[in-house]
């Protein structure tokens, strides 16, 4: 255990305008968003939506979105300066900020985790069926890993050493609809891809249930980058703003398919998608997605579970995250 969130913090180690005016374009170069998963997760959306619908051009926002095999490698990448925003796990980022004071720091958040363990063999549904079977993740010590390492604390007995994690980027879905394993970490979207193909999906289980006060992603940024050019930060969150309220509306449900083509959905999976995510308030619009019960909860948990060095402290509040950027965006888009 202590194992998998060293390798974390060694990888961190790598490393008031009103609607009916456009606000002047920031300055500065332009911002690069990065999305988790190739094809991209179901959480960027808001961002697709925000350039679809000309949210980013709206608010003067020069944004380019770009798609990175986990939300692990687009943190290192904004760590190294290759990169200005990803949204990352949050349980990454407490670990990383803890254990190495790594100069990153949140400024908005994805509040609601929708993750699940799913088995596809009806005769696997009990979590201790996952014993030396093998389970789809992103990455090894990536979002779907630490969610499974996560979710296993509900299932006595039962370690993360006794399972075979199987690296597979965002393309687990796919893998358990060729027969090519059982056992998998889900988003929403996941299980109704996998359905639409004929398969039963069977919840083994689920983060709400065993870990109900967790935090998904949080939207991570360089505190000197930030710094620099604060501006242009402050109009992408407007952006997300604006997009993740547009989503809100059911009249905007076919839209929002159309912008989330980049996932791979199709078009009726991506508008179920939709009501599923927004049924557990995924995109935060009216607050900053940032809850400090829940942030503080997954720091406790990341020390409990040694994720976070014996010698070290779980990062504050204050520390982890800026609220004062969604603050100012969010009088932008007012």
């Amino acid at each position: 255990m202590k194992k998998l969130f060293g390798s974390l913090a060694a990888l961190a180690m790598l490393g008031a305008t009103c609607l009916t005016a456009v606000p002047a374009a920031a300055q500065g170069k332009k911002l690069i968003l990065a999305t988790p998963g190739i094809p991209p997760i179901y959480a960027g959306v808001v961002a697709y939506v925000a350039e679809k619908e000309g949210f980013f051009k709206k608010y003067g926002a020069d944004v380019e979105i770009r798609a990175f095999d986990t939300g692990t490698a687009a943190a290192r990448a904004v760590l190294t300066g290759d990169i200005q925003i990803a949204l990352a796990p949050t349980p990454l980022m407490v670990t990383q900020i803890s254990n190495t004071d790594v100069p990153l720091v949140a400024i908005h958040g994805f509040p609601s985790p929708d993750w699940i363990v799913a088995s596809t063999d009806p005769t696997k549904t009990n979590c201790k069926d996952m014993v030396g079977q093998s389970v789809g993740v992103d990455a090894v010590g990536a979002a779907r890993s630490i969610a499974l390492r996560t979710m296993l604390v509900g299932c006595p007995g039962v370690k993360i050493e006794d399972v075979k994690q199987v690296a597979l980027s965002s393309n687990t879905a796919p893998a358990m609809i060729a027969g090519q394993l059982a056992f998998g970490v889900l988003h929403l979207d996941d299980i109704a891809v996998i359905e639409a193909q004929g398969k039963k999906v069977h919840t083994v289980l689920a983060m709400k249930q065993t870990n109900p006060t967790s935090h998904y992603l949080l939207t991570t940024v360089r505190q000197d980058k930030l710094k620099e050019n604060r501006d242009a930060y402050v109009r992408v969150i407007a952006a997300l703003i604006d997009a993740a309220k547009f989503m809100q509306d059911p009249k905007n449900a076919d839209k929002v398919a159309e912008a989330a083509s980049p996932t791979g959905l199709n078009k009726d999976i991506a508008k179920a998608a939709l009501k599923q995510f927004l049924d557990i308030g995924f995109w935060a619009y009216d607050d900053d997605g940032m809850d400090q019960k829940k942030l503080e909860s997954v720091a406790s948990d990341m020390k409990r579970v040694g994720s976070i060095q014996a010698d070290k402290e779980a990062v504050k509040f204050g520390r982890l995250v800026d609220q004062s950027v969604w603050k100012d965006a969010k009088a932008m888009v007012k």
